[in-house]
């Protein structure tokens, strides 16, 4: 996907950097006048008859079209695009929610937004058998021809999208910062490999540091996008839950996998079944809900050309591993020392990561564990 931007981005991008202005005030101006352009060029009086509030006129007054340069600036790189309320491929489910972002900016393959999707989320903490599961589960519904949904973040979510990937499938993380950022930074490998076979997708602009109050929004982003959620492991005040309430409330399956009653990560999971969420202990309990569809679907080539990922331990595997036994080397390193693209580099670091062969740390790089083969 090249840089797609619509005749009118800075207007959009203007409107989107004015301090003051949510996504519900911005959404009911446009309505009461569509064209983002006019409406940051309208007087005072012509804002009044739109029946713009007071405050609302004074941030628009202040509205800066110079901060939208960075903006664009990072819209130009190929790959990269923006989606407005105004763009034709807008996802209609996301659209139909109560809060639908105004714009988001797309790094990877902008085709993944018309894809059936299902989010898988969970603890950023989970247990091995939870994170086992999600990559299972993640796995299979790809195969099933669903995309992947998630957030990005340590545990499940991380899981989910590679459990995805190892299998050739399409992927959708929705982040809770800027789109020129990755958090965890350990997750850049991931994010990349993300970008490969599926799409990244911010409602904050570049330079956007990761905030507390931001999860609780990409998580409704998360749950307009998909026709379900599957909650594998989740603490009672978990953000997951936010999740899977959300989804509930737009009209979205939600399912959850059960556990022991002596492990907390398993309270959540069991208050969303006491809430009506229907149990999960394999995948057919996901497809009797869901639309069937054909494998084949969403399977989406990715821009290196890498073909479907395994987690056995195969000679390209291997040949990370041993590449790994002469001390820490980064993504980029590897894809240098072996005949490898950089997505399935990044696939199969995390995929090793995850089986306990490989840790990385805050920098991006890979140190092979003691006893690893």
């Amino acid at each position: 996907m090249d840089a797609i931007l619509p005749d009118d981005a800075r207007a959009w991008l203007t409107l989107n950097r004015v301090p003051g202005l949510g996504s519900r005030t911005l959404r009911r101006l446009l309505h009461c006048c569509p064209d983002p352009d006019a409406l940051l060029s309208a007087s005072d009086a012509r804002l009044r008859e739109f029946g713009v509030p007071t405050p609302a006129r004074r941030a628009l007054r202040r509205a800066d079209r110079t901060a939208a340069a960075a903006d664009l600036a990072w819209l130009t790189t190929p790959g990269r695009g923006l989606l407005t309320l105004a763009c034709a491929d807008y996802p209609a489910a996301l659209l139909a929610t109560a809060d639908p972002p105004t714009l988001l900016f797309l790094e990877g393959q902008r085709e993944a937004l018309a894809l059936p999707g299902i989010a898988v989320v969970g603890s950023r903490r989970p247990t091995a058998t939870g994170l086992a599961l999600a990559r299972r589960f993640a796995g299979e519904l790809a195969d099933a021809g669903y995309a992947i949904v998630s957030g990005l973040a340590a545990g499940i979510d991380g899981a989910a999208h590679a459990g995805t990937l190892e299998v050739g499938g399409t992927t959708l993380a929705v982040l809770g910062n800027g789109p020129d950022r990755v958090y965890p930074r350990s997750h850049h490998g991931l994010a990349h490999a993300v970008a490969e076979r599926g799409l990244l997708l911010s409602e904050y602009p570049p330079g956007t540091p990761p905030a507390r109050h931001h999860f609780p929004r990409r998580n409704r982003v998360i749950a307009g996008l998909v026709l379900g959620v599957l909650v594998v492991e989740a603490a009672p005040r978990s953000g997951s839950l936010i999740t899977a309430r959300l989804a509930a409330e737009e009209g979205r399956e939600v399912f959850a996998v059960p556990g022991s009653i002596l492990n907390p990560l398993a309270q959540g999971c069991h208050a969303l079944i006491r809430d009506g969420a229907r149990l999960v202990e394999g995948l057919d309990d996901l497809l009797e809900e869901l639309p069937p569809r054909a494998g084949a679907e969403c399977r989406m080539p990715s821009r290196t050309g890498t073909g479907r990922q395994r987690t056995e331990r195969d000679p390209a595997d291997r040949a990370l591993l041993s590449q790994l036994r002469a001390g820490p080397m980064s993504v980029d390193t590897l894809v240098m020392a072996t005949s490898l693209g950089a997505g399935e580099v990044a696939a199969r670091l995390l995929a090793l990561e995850l089986g306990g062969h490989v840790s990385s740390d805050s920098g991006g790089r890979f140190s092979l564990l003691p006893g690893a083969e």
